[in-house]
């Protein structure tokens, strides 16, 4: 696998350009997955749905769950009450509110973020913010761990081969325009125990097209992120479509940052892009092979 070295400077300039997060109707026809897998239906746990009916949860996050699927995509992934989870680039905290009480009491989760002491105004403020939404809610959020995963110089997150679990969420687009990829999956690698789980969502691009290897719509190709993993030693084991949009047409003015919850266009064509709801992503599920 390649290995590119990218500066703060240059990582902080694709995260703003490519709106990392704080971390889709015209269309009729759904969009295919991209390559011949099992497709994997779930129902979500009485336990999860007590932690997403929980009053630490914030309305505008709770008003997200129709379109992220939270609980189905968590038992998807196999995540249970006492497995070890390391979520990469927890951004504003969305699954942090689910992850931080499903764990607290038998599991493990660990957050791994940006580096408080960045250069880089907008990677350290991204940070503390993280850090003050914990430290509001000690309740909730007092057993959750950090640490820090910044390409090239922070990529060993945990000792090698010691969580259960690694879940990304829409953050593959972002680490596209540096060849940032490589380094990050060989790191989610190196932390998963043998037979652990790496699960991705990530905003679903046109099957068939050719991939931007910047991704500068936010889309990627299923089939394209399926061979990414691959190229780091995972193997691919089942697709669902949780977080499926068949109304997503994916040609917007100003790529998946078009549709809410960003609504990039701002009042214009507002009520079209409310229609339409968050993206079209595919929801994968890889193992590590024992060794």
């Amino acid at each position: 696998m390649r290995i590119f070295l990218i500066s703060g400077a240059a990582l902080a300039a694709v995260l703003l350009v490519q709106g990392c997060e704080p971390g889709g109707g015209d269309a009729t026809t759904a969009a295919a997955p991209e390559a011949e897998v099992p497709v994997v239906e779930q129902a979500s746990s009485s336990s999860i749905d007590a932690v997403l009916a929980g009053e630490h949860r914030s309305a505008e996050n709770k008003a997200r769950d129709k379109y992220r699927h939270p609980g189905e995509t968590l038992e998807f992934f196999g995540i249970q009450p006492d497995s070890s989870v390391i979520e990469i680039w927890p951004g504003g905290g969305w699954y942090t509110e689910i992850l931080a009480p499903y764990l607290r009491d038998n599991g493990r989760y660990i957050a791994a973020g940006f580096d408080p002491n960045s250069e880089i105004e907008f990677i350290a403020a991204g940070a503390v913010r993280f850090r003050e939404m914990l430290d509001a809610n000690p309740d909730v959020y007092g057993k959750v761990e950090t640490t820090i995963l910044m390409p090239p110089t922070h990529l060993e997150m945990v000792p090698p081969g010691s969580v259960d679990a690694v879940l990304t969420f829409r953050s593959v687009h972002n680490w596209m325009p540096r060849n940032m990829e490589g380094m990050v999956l060989d790191s989610m690698f190196a932390a998963l125990k043998s037979g652990g789980v790496l699960g991705i969502v990530e905003h679903r691009g046109i099957p068939g097209t050719e991939q931007d290897p910047g991704a500068n719509t936010g889309y990627v190709n299923q089939d394209y992120a399926i061979a990414l993993a691959e190229a780091a030693g995972f193997v691919f084991d089942a697709s669902s479509e949780i977080n499926a949009n068949p109304a997503d047409t994916k040609d917007h003015p100003e790529g998946v940052w078009t549709l809410p919850p960003t609504l990039r266009l701002k009042d214009q064509d507002r009520d079209k892009y409310l229609g339409i709801g968050e993206s079209d992503r595919f929801t994968l599920r890889f193992i590590k092979p024992a060794e």
